[in-house]
């Protein structure tokens, strides 16, 4: 039997949820609620049901799981009111705007025993699972460096994405995913230190960009950089590995993978760049490494629904886990504290 859904919230993200319930296999869509009237018009011109109230959606016994897609600032309350209600609830990320309240979301969930997780969707996007293959499998041997990029060149988007009351700003956009993936291809290190720097090009409202290097205990780090004034972007992803380097150039693409066999040569010829010669970067050859290209990953993010609806079935645990939403929302809030006072947070490793 499918598990009734209600989204609340019917702008971008909320019409992402609907489009998949509508053809899911594990929810059936019991309809929307959102506060404004032209939304509620659109849902209705689509066939979706539409709720008269939020107190109507909480009052209705059919509806077990509730996704909230609205703008951050006002997931909090709208999640506590769910659980309170007696629904499981799924936050749009990022699920708050600071640890404190997600820890008072996390204390409603246990306390009513309803599930409560974030909508982590990202965590099955074909780059980074070709990356954390990589990691997993070592096949580039000990990796030292995960750089993580998200380049564009529109500004911030004229909604509330740009209003600071709102939770906008890109470390909350799109750094909330970036990170999630990170510590996710990280997994089984501590965070010993977080350095961050914002941009403001396009406006000094919000960080419309961020640079967030990541240092672990293993001698590791994680750079995540995500721009919006950029008209040339650099590679999604650059891993680097004591046995090779590897390479995604768009999300569109394969992974581009070169090992290196023998890492001595016998003689190593100097060649000539610009003014002068160089031994130490000239070029390596087909004799002492080797290249090759990746499967591209297969994925489902519907897979993401079918989790939840497993474990409220109780034949599986929520994939995105409170530990992991109270991590992530750490390093965000240690990034803004870095962002502000121009220096490499050192806390008690996370």
């Amino acid at each position: 039997m499918k598990h009734r859904l209600c989204v609340i919230g019917y702008g971008g993200m909320g019409g992402w949820h609907v489009e998949h319930a509508l053809k899911s296999d594990v929810v059936e869509l019991a309809g929307i609620w959102d506060i404004k009237p032209e939304r509620r018009e659109l849902a209705r011109s689509r066939g979706i049901h539409v709720y008269g109230s939020l107190e109507e959606v909480l009052a209705d016994p059919t509806v077990e799981l509730c996704t909230i897609a609205t703008p951050n600032d006002v997931h909090k309350p709208l999640a506590i009111a769910c659980m309170e209600a007696g629904k499981n609830v799924i936050s749009e990320k990022p699920v708050t705007l600071c640890v404190d309240d997600l820890k008072e979301m996390i204390a409603v969930s246990e306390r009513t025993g309803k599930l409560f997780t974030v909508h982590q969707n990202r965590r099955w996007d074909v780059d980074f699972l070709a990356v954390k293959d990589l990691y997993q499998t070592k096949a580039l041997g000990e990796i030292y460096s995960v750089e993580s990029r998200i380049h564009g060149s529109r500004g911030i988007p004229s909604d509330w994405r740009g209003l600071k009351e709102y939770g906008g700003g890109m470390l909350y956009d799109w750094g909330i995913h970036l990170i999630d993936q990170m510590l996710q291809i990280y997994a089984n290190e501590k965070i010993v230190s977080i350095y961050c720097e914002f941009d403001n090009v396009t406006t000094d409202v919000v960080d419309d960009g961020f640079r967030l290097t990541i240092g672990f205990d293993n001698g590791a780090r994680g750079y995540i950089e995500v721009a919006t004034c950029n008209f040339i972007a650099m590679p999604r992803f650059y891993v680097l590995g004591k046995k090779g380097s590897a390479i995604i150039r768009d999300w569109r693409e394969n992974c581009n993978v070169v090992i290196c066999d023998y890492w001595h040569e016998g003689e190593v010829i100097p060649v000539q760049t610009a003014a002068g010669l160089t031994k130490t970067m000239a070029p390596r050859d087909e004799i002492t490494t080797h290249s090759y290209e990746c499967a591209r990953p297969v994925s489902d993010v519907h897979d993401y629904y079918r989790n939840i609806c497993a474990t409220l079935e109780g034949k599986a645990t929520q994939i995105v886990t409170h530990e992991q939403m109270v991590r992530v929302l750490t390093v965000i809030e240690l990034a803004f504290k870095s962002a502000e006072e121009g220096k490499i947070i050192l806390d008690k490793p996370l």
